[in-house]
């Protein structure tokens, strides 16, 4: 009884430890790469830009932005991926 039990556990534990790799290979699969033209938002301060490479959605109010104006680019994101994430 002793062995059946402990047999039980260590299968259960295999499945649990399945499901996480598993869960945590859906994780990385939707990581973006580090490298040179991922970036998400760029600031050009001399144009006066900042544009939202994800979303296209761009402004001229650098300061703004620096200050921690981020409504719209955040309602640009959620109108183009709201329903995804």
């Amino acid at each position: 009884k002793e062995n059946a039990i402990r047999l039980l556990k260590s299968q259960l534990y295999e499945l649990e430890l399945q499901k996480r790799r598993e869960e945590n290979a859906k994780i990385e699969a939707g990581k973006k790469k580090i490298e040179w033209g991922s970036q998400i938002r760029s600031y050009v301060f001399d144009d006066r830009r900042v544009k939202d490479h994800r979303t296209d959605y761009q402004t001229s109010n650098v300061n703004a932005v620096m200050d921690g104006d981020i409504d719209n680019f955040i309602k640009a994101y959620l109108m183009e991926f709201g329903g995804e994430e």
